[in-house]
Order: C-alpha cells, then sequence, then structure tokens
C-alpha cells in the first residue's frame, strides 16, 4: 500500500471510530466486543435492515482495534423485484465506510410455499460456501434480543420442548461443518441497533415482509408488542429463557453420556449403530440424542420437527418395526439394535 492510500485509510478509520465517541455507542461497542471475544479472520452477513447495518459497523471498529480481516456478504434472494437495487444500494452505503461488500446472488427457480423458511437455507447454503472457499471459521449475523424473544414465542406456539424452546444461542455449528454462526448482537436490543444505523449511516432497508401478516414472525413480533403494551416484562421474560438453558444443560450432560456410551459411529460408512441400553433412559434423553444423530447423519442445518421424532421413537419401541426414512436418513432396526445412515446409503 503506498503513502497516499495508506493516509486515505487512516483518515477512514479515524471518521469511523470517532462515532464511539458518542457514549451510547461506545457503550454498544464494549457489549459487542465482550459477547463476541474472536481474534480471527471473520465474516459478516448483511441485509440492509438496521440491525445488520450496526453489526457491520461494530464489526468494522472491531476488525481496526484488532487488526482483523473481515469479509462482508449482501445475499441477493431475488424474491422482489427491488431486491438487486437494494442490495446494490447497500452496498455503496458500507463502502462509504471502507467496508467492501461482496453481493451473493440466489439464481434459478423460487419458492411458491414456505418461502420464509426457504430462503433462509439458501441464504445460510450460499454463505457457508463463501466462508469455506476463503477459509473462514466465524460468520456473524444480526439476530438481537427482540429476535431471541419472537424465537421463544414462536417454538411456545409450536409445543416445542424445552430444547427448542432455548435453541436460539450465541453460538452454533452450521451443519457440523468447520463454520461457527456467532449471534454478538443477542444482549442488545433492537431500540439500540437502530440508533447506531441512523448516526452512522442515517440510512436502512425496511424489509416489507416485516409487515406482512401471512408470516407468522410478524404476527407474533406484533403480539410480543402488545403483550409488553399489557405490562410483559422482557427482563423477566430474558431472566426465564435464562434459567430454561441451565436446566437444558444439565440434560445436554446425560445426553452426551448417552450419545458416547451407547452409540457407536462409522465414520468411514458415515452410520451410527445404537445399541439396546440408548434406548433405556428417560424420554427426553432418548429424544434429544436421536435429533442429534439424524440432524449429522442428515446433514441439515435444522433438525427435524419433534413430532416426526416422537413418531420414530413410538415406531423403534414397537415390536415389529418397519424400515422407515426422516430427516435424510434411513432407519433400521436388527434385533435390539438400530442403524441409522445416509438415505442414499443403504447397503452396509
Amino acid at each position: 500500500m503506498n503513502l497516499k492510500n495508506s493516509s486515505a485509510q487512516n483518515k477512514t478509520h479515524k471518521d469511523i471510530l470517532n462515532h464511539l465517541n458518542k457514549i451510547k455507542i461506545s457503550k454498544i461497542f464494549k457489549e459487542f466486543s465482550s459477547s463476541l471475544k474472536v481474534k480471527e479472520n471473520l465474516a459478516v452477513a448483511v441485509s440492509g435492515g438496521a440491525d445488520s447495518l450496526a453489526l457491520a459497523y461494530l464489526t468494522k471498529c472491531y476488525s481496526i482495534k484488532y487488526k482483523l480481516k473481515v469479509s462482508y456478504f449482501i445475499v441477493d434472494h431475488k424474491l422482489r423485484k427491488e431486491s438487486s437495487l437494494e442490495a446494490k444500494t447497500v452496498k455503496n452505503i458500507l463502502n462509504k465506510i471502507g467496508v467492501q461488500c461482496k453481493i451473493l446472488k440466489w439464481n434459478g427457480k423460487k419458492p411458491s410455499k414456505k418461502i420464509q423458511a426457504t430462503a433462509r437455507d439458501k441464504r445460510y447454503s450460499l454463505l457457508a460456501d463463501k466462508c469455506k472457499k476463503n477459509n473462514i471459521k466465524y460468520l456473524l449475523l444480526g439476530h438481537h434480543s427482540n429476535d431471541l424473544f419472537e424465537n421463544f414465542l414462536i417454538r411456545l406456539v409450536r409445543g416445542s420442548g424445552l430444547n427448542g424452546l432455548i435453541s436460539f444461542n450465541k453460538n452454533t455449528k452450521y451443519k457440523n461443518e468447520n463454520l461457527n454462526i456467532l449471534r454478538p448482537l443477542l444482549d442488545l436490543e433492537k431500540k439500540d441497533l437502530l440508533y447506531i444505523s441512523k448516526k452512522v449511516f442515517n440510512f436502512f432497508v425496511k424489509d416489507p415482509s416485516n409487515i406482512n401478516k401471512d408470516y407468522k414472525r410478524t404476527r407474533i413480533r406484533n403480539l410480543l408488542q402488545k403483550l409488553e403494551k399489557e405490562g410483559l416484562d422482557i427482563k423477566k421474560l430474558k431472566l426465564t429463557i435464562n434459567n430454561l438453558k441451565s436446566s437444558d444443560e444439565s440434560i445436554k450432560f446425560y445426553v452426551d453420556r448417552n450419545l458416547k456410551k451407547n452409540s457407536i459411529f462409522l465414520k468411514k460408512k458415515n452410520i451410527y449403530i445404537l445399541n439396546y441400553d440408548f434406548f433405556d433412559q428417560s424420554y427426553e434423553i432418548i429424544f434429544r440424542s436421536l435429533t442429534i444423530i439424524i440432524q449429522k447423519i442428515g446433514k441439515k442445518y435444522y433438525p427435524v420437527r419433534g413430532k416426526s421424532i416422537n413418531e420414530l421413537i413410538k415406531g423403534i419401541n414397537k415390536k415389529l418395526f418397519t424400515k422407515t426414512t426422516l430427516g435424510g436418513c434411513f432407519i433400521d432396526r436388527v434385533n435390539k439394535t438400530v442403524l441409522i445412515s445416509r438415505e442414499s446409503y443403504r447397503n452396509f
């Protein structure tokens, strides 16, 4: 880098960091840094919403402070005619603070059903592929505390168990691959991220899907706002979720023990062999153990629905068990042993 470019970069960095002189932004950055604690190269998913733009800014400050390389990606789903223009606009906005962003396009046929779920899966897939090609182990997403509460209520409405209710974590693995999904904004509120976007960019994209009542998440978001007006204490809701997480950790201990003692994984054939004692546990331990195995073998980012796992357990416990498939897996029982393999791999 020549002296002219170096001088321009230093000026840009100074302008970026100047926003940290504001007490509120400085406080938010400290919380963000404390939550992140990663000193390796990172990738950031940017949508153009207030939360993701705030994430982009905070990560830029973090990268300057710790001299890290950060890659920024925008996924253009092409589900709306204006999406490509929005992606280019966001790219230009970020460029003003020295953030070079790459647009990842979702080409091909678009779904007519389960649009949000399919788009989410495709977004993760595009981002994960890009991270893999660039040898990036950490991908940052802009989920915040409001998303945490929304997710809790959505799972509650679905009748999810304990694991499902508190499944929104700061750090999760993507399909058991060498990619960590990080959510460093999970302790921050939406209003804080709006504040940063307005002060730093004076801009953010308003996604029309966020007000479309055809989507369950939108209806849950509206319900949460009404409950707050009726006196719902968000701090107590967060305390409840944290207490549930503590109980969940105790269950995970026994799930890990069950997987280690009562199952064998044949890596070369990608097959799990479950012995009789695997099913001689409390129902929750069996349920979670099976969920983890099927998610791993089937290579799914999200676990299969609890209802399907319940039906599988009932079937395995019957005297006559019929070979079945679930979550991309082929499941068979030989005497008191259960075999789980990839659905496409049946000859073992």
